[in-house]
C-alpha cells in the first residue's frame, strides 16, 4: 500500500511485507486511557464544542499521489477551520507506527490505515462511536463492520473497494463471447470454456498467485456471500458452505486450465493481459490502473462489470481490501484531527475534492469510491469516464456494485498473519497439492492454534 494512487494494488500488498506484528500490540505498551473512571465511554472520541477551535494537528499520510490529493485539500478545510494548523507529514506507516504508539513519543492525532490492520492497533486507538454517530446510517455496512472491534468503531471509514469483473470486450467479441451475459460463476466457467474452445492457447480467467492478495481476493468472493475469515467476536468460520464454494470454484478454474496463474500485474501477468490469453479479471476497482497505465496494447479493450453472483439473484459485488483514518489516543489534539477527516469524507467540498477532477488527477480519482453512501451517488459522478475502459463511465458500475456488497465481513486482528496458513494453502491448491476440503480443515487448524488461541 505505498501508494494508494498511481499503483493502487500495492496498497495492501505492503501490508504483507511487513509481516504484521499488531498481535502484540494488544499485549504491550502504556496504558492509555482518557478521561476519568473505567468506563467504556471514556475510550470515545468528543468532538470540540467550540464553533472556531484552534491548534495544530500531525496528520500522517503515505507518500505518493493520495498523499498529495490530501495535502491539497487541506487549504480548502482551513477556509472552514482557520484556525487548525495541518502538519501533514509523509510516513512509512507500516514501519512507524507500532513503535510509536508503543513508546507513546510524538504520537500523531491522526493515520491513514489499513482496513486489515485496525483489529491490532485497536487499544491505541480512539472509539469513534459518537462522533460518527450523525454519519453512520449513511455509511457503506461492509465498512462499519472492518472497523468495528469489540462493538468499538476506530477507524473513520476512507475508501470502497467494490469488485469487479474486469474483462477484454474486444478478444471475447472477436471468439464469438458475450461477457454481457455472465451472472453467475457457473457462467463465467462456461464462458471460458467457450473462449478456449476459439483460442485453445489462452487461461481466460486470472488465479492469483501471490498468498497474501490470494487471501485478500478469496474475502472479496466471501464478502459477496455476506461472510469473512471470522465473525465479529473473532471465531472462525471457515468451515463453511460459504468457503467450500467458492474454493471449490478456485478448484475447477485451476484443474480445467481455465486460469493464468500469475501475482498482480507482474510481467507475466501483464503478458498474458496483453496478448489476448487472459480475459477476465475479477478483482477490486483499483484493477482499472493497468488498462490506464500498464496495456498499452489493449488499453481502450476493456470493461467492468458488477462480478457474477454465487447464485441466481445474489449479491453481485464484494469488498476487497480498503482503508481508514485512525486517531490515536496519546495524539495530542486528536479531537481536531476528527473535524479534519469529517472535512474530508462528509463535507461535498471535502469528498468532492478528493474523488473529483484535480491537479493530481485531471479526471478524478477512479481507484475506488468513497464509503460515505450520499458521496457515491450514481447519479453524481465524482469522476470522469475512462478512455481506458473505452470510455465506460466506471463511476456507475462500480457504485452499483458497491451498494450490493453485504455486510457482516468483520477483520480480525490477525488477518494478516493468517497468510502464513490460509494464504498458502490456497497456492498449494492451485499447485494441485490439496483439495478444498483440506484447505479449509488445515488453515482452520492451524489458525486456530497459532494465531487464536496464543492471543
Amino acid at each position: 500500500m505505498n501508494s494508494y494512487s498511481k499503483r493502487p494494488g500495492l496498497r495492501l500488498a505492503a501490508v504483507c511485507a511487513v509481516a504484521v506484528t499488531a498481535l502484540a500490540l494488544t499485549a504491550c505498551g502504556p496504558d492509555i486511557t482518557a478521561g476519568s473512571g473505567d468506563d467504556a465511554a471514556s475510550d470515545r472520541l468528543q468532538a470540540p464544542t467550540a464553533d472556531q477551535p484552534e491548534g495544530e494537528i500531525t496528520i500522517w499520510d503515505r507518500s505518493g499521489d493520495l498523499f498529495e490529493v490530501f495535502d491539497d485539500v487541506i487549504d480548502d478545510f482551513n477556509k472552514k477551520y482557520p484556525g487548525i494548523k495541518v502538519n501533514h507529514e509523509a510516513v512509512d506507516i507500516n514501519a512507524k507506527l507500532q513503535n510509536t504508539l508503543i513508546t507513546g513519543t510524538d504520537v500523531p492525532d491522526g493515520v491513514f490505515l489499513d482496513d486489515a490492520m485496525i483489529g491490532g492497533f485497536a487499544d491505541h486507538l480512539w472509539d469513534l462511536s459518537d462522533v460518527l454517530e450523525p454519519y453512520a446510517d449513511d455509511i457503506a455496512p461492509q465498512k462499519i463492520d472492518a472497523t468495528t472491534v469489540d462493538g468499538g468503531i476506530y477507524g473513520v471509514p476512507y475508501d470502497l473497494n467494490p469488485g469487479l469483473l474486469y474483462y477484454n470486450a474486444t478478444a471475447l467479441e472477436a471468439a464469438g463471447v458475450d461477457a454481457t451475459a455472465i451472472e453467475t460463476y457457473d457462467d463465467l466457467l462456461d464462458a471460458a470454456r467457450a473462449y478456449q474452445a476459439k483460442v485453445p492457447e489462452a487461461h481466460p480467467i486470472h488465479l492469483e498467485q501471490s498468498a497474501f492478495l490470494g487471501q485478500l481476493q478469496l474475502e472479496m468472493y466471501a464478502s459477496q456471500l455476506g461472510t469473512s475469515i471470522a465473525d465479529a467476536e473473532g471465531e472462525l468460520r471457515l468451515d463453511s458452505p460459504e468457503y467450500e464454494q467458492i474454493l471449490t470454484f478456485l478448484d475447477t478454474v485451476q484443474s480445467e486450465g481455465l486460469g493464468t496463474r500469475a501475482e498482480y500485474l507482474t510481467p507475466t501477468d501483464i503478458a498474458e493481459l496483453e496478448n489476448g490469453n487472459q480475459v477476465f479479471y475479477p478483482w477490486a476497482i483499483w484493477f482499472d490502473f493497468a488498462p490506464q497505465q500498464l496495456l498499452p496494447q489493449t488499453s481502450g479493450d476493456w470493461r467492468a462489470m458488477e462480478l457474477p453472483a454465487w447464485e441466481d439473484g445474489g449479491a453481485r459485488s464484494g469488498a476487497m481490501g480498503g482503508s481508514s483514518f485512525v486517531l490515536p489516543k496519546e495524539g495530542e489534539n486528536s479531537e481536531l484531527a476528527w473535524l479534519f477527516y469529517e472535512f474530508l469524507m462528509y463535507d461535498e467540498a471535502g469528498y468532492t475534492a478528493v474523488w473529483g477532477v484535480n491537479d493530481i488527477y485531471p479526471t478524478g480519482l477512479n481507484t475506488s469510491i468513497p464509503a460515505y453512501l450520499p458521496a457515491a451517488d450514481p447519479e453524481n459522478p465524482l469522476f470522469q469516464p475512462l478512455d481506458a475502459l473505452g470510455g465506460q463511465d466506471l463511476w456507475e458500475v462500480a457504485t452499483t456494485a458497491g451498494a450490493q456488497i453485504p455486510s457482516g465481513t468483520s477483520i480480525p486482528s490477525w488477518w494478516n498473519s493468517a497468510v502464513d496458513y490460509l494464504g498458502n494453502d490456497i497456492q498449494k491448491m492451485l499447485d494441485g497439492d490439496m483439495t478444498p476440503a483440506e484447505v479449509i480443515s488445515g488453515s482452520t487448524d492451524s489458525i486456530q492454534t497459532n494465531l487464536i488461541d496464543r492471543q
